[in-house]
């Protein structure tokens, strides 16, 4: 348990130097707040982390090559010994980035257009536990539930796989042994239940959505 004079230390995890750098110098201008390390790849954080032992480490999501942030959160959290809370600085807010991210154990979700002092407060926030959302994310989170995942049956969720291959209407119909007619019924049903009018539209939604891997 952590009193309330000594100071979080924080592990930055972010792909781009000029951001970590901004980072780092705001964090170290913060009181009760030390910045153990710096890690630029979800490889090196995990690394890091277990040599350092931050109280918290602020992550990016997107992180280039090798592991990305989801991943690396996941490791991080449930990594045997003492774990590190995970606050999740970040530029995206899709409902899908954000469930992956909490799924994965992060703390709390923060976007980069946040103040300093919501920053500093949510560090303070994490070292102890504590959930804090920037305020679209929590307008997004509170909408989900409000608003639960379109119901799909057995064949529409077939013929949506099979969109997400790439394959066209006929195709789509040799593949499950119906009529291309019967497939364009399915895909207009599709459409209604996820709002959207295209293909591609389709299967962005059901992804985000997690009606498809």
């Amino acid at each position: 348990m952590m009193t309330t004079n000594t100071p979080v230390r924080v592990l930055v995890c972010d792909d781009h130097a000029v951001v970590r750098a901004g980072l780092l110098a705001l964090l170290d201008s913060a009181p009760g707040i030390e910045v153990a390390g710096e890690a630029g790849t979800g490889e090196e954080a995990l690394a890091l982390a277990a040599k350092l032992t931050p109280d918290v480490v602020l992550m990016d999501l997107s992180l280039g090559e090798g592991i990305d942030g989801v991943e690396t959160t996941r490791r991080l959290t449930t990594a045997p010994g003492r774990t590190p809370h995970v606050l999740v600085l970040t530029t995206y807010d899709t409902d899908a980035d954000i469930t992956r991210a909490i799924e994965a154990g992060a703390t709390g979700y923060l976007l980069k257009a946040e103040r300093p002092e919501e920053l500093f407060a949510a560090v303070q926030a994490a070292a102890q536990g504590r959930t804090t959302l920037s305020a679209p994310v929590a307008d997004r989170v509170m909408a989900g539930l409000r608003s639960p995942r379109p119901t799909l049956t057995d064949r529409e969720r077939d013929i949506l796989a099979q969109l997400s291959r790439g394959l066209g209407n006929r195709e789509i119909a040799r593949t499950l042994f119906i009529s291309e007619a019967t497939v364009k019924t399915h895909l207009r049903r599709v459409y209604d239940k996820l709002g959207v009018e295209t293909r591609a539209g389709a299967v962005a939604m059901a992804k985000e959505q997690r009606l498809l891997p």
